[in-house]
């Protein structure tokens, strides 16, 4: 008789570190009854088990950590406790596994290997700053991050504006926290007046900041200190 696989739970982590309860309960309760991790970033996820009060030592549960650079044969490994009928948690550094999140590649692979894949209700930034925006929640698209260097940036912010109105499609990204300054400046310095910014900062938390404005508003009224602070941007 062929052995029952394990599933593989894509657990939400909160977006910071005051935001616990952004995760619900029955979440909580799947991840008091899981040994077994994978992980971005073991710290944060040892943090994160630690408050949602696991009965287990830390010590004791297994953890394995995941990135861009893992390769599929890492991922393989990865998996192979559910084939024996364990079941795994998957989480992300912070928001939602396997959304702009290396962990895809894991649930990619679980599918193809016939592991059922479990994703569990939590936060995700990408949704919750579409939510504040006010803007077309209809048909939107995440972009990820945008080119780094600055004379390519402009032209980009230039294409998704068009992208925007031309299609009525709502354009989301995102940047590194100490970058975020440069798209602001990039972004009233490259588009129309009309085009409508949405900055989303520190969603969640007690810091959190969401406003949509046009350009020419940006421009009279600009945003505070962005710096080294978690943000999502939206062009409609």
């Amino acid at each position: 008789m062929q052995q029952q696989y394990g599933k593989l739970f894509l657990i939400p982590v909160p977006l910071g570190e005051n935001a616990a309860q952004t995760i619900p309960n029955y979440v909580t309760e799947i991840i008091r009854q899981l040994d077994y991790f994978i992980v971005e970033r073991a710290k944060t996820a040892r943090f994160f088990i630690k408050a949602a009060q696991h009965p287990r030592p830390l010590p004791e549960l297994e953890m394995v950590e995941l990135s861009e650079h893992t390769k599929e044969t890492e991922y393989r490994q990865f998996l192979a406790p559910a084939t024996r009928g364990r079941n795994i948690g998957l989480m992300s550094e912070a928001g939602c596994p396997g959304v702009a999140d290396p962990g895809a590649v894991v649930v990619e692979l679980a599918h193809r290997q016939g592991i059922q894949v479990v994703p569990l209700v939590g936060p995700s930034s990408i949704l919750l700053a579409l939510m504040g925006s006010g803007m077309n929640g209809q048909k939107f698209s995440f972009q990820g991050y945008l080119s780094a260097k600055k004379e390519n940036l402009g032209q980009q912010l230039k294409r998704l504006e068009q992208l925007a109105q031309k299609e009525n499609c709502t354009q989301i990204f995102i940047e590194a926290p100490y970058r975020n300054q440069q798209i602001v400046e990039a972004a009233l310095k490259n588009l129309a007046p009309q085009t409508r910014l949405c900055i989303a900062v520190d969603l969640t938390l007690p810091t959190e900041f969401i406003q949509t404005r046009k350009i020419e508003e940006w421009k009279r009224n600009p945003p505070l200190d962005l710096h080294k602070r978690p943000a999502i941007f939206l062009l409609g």
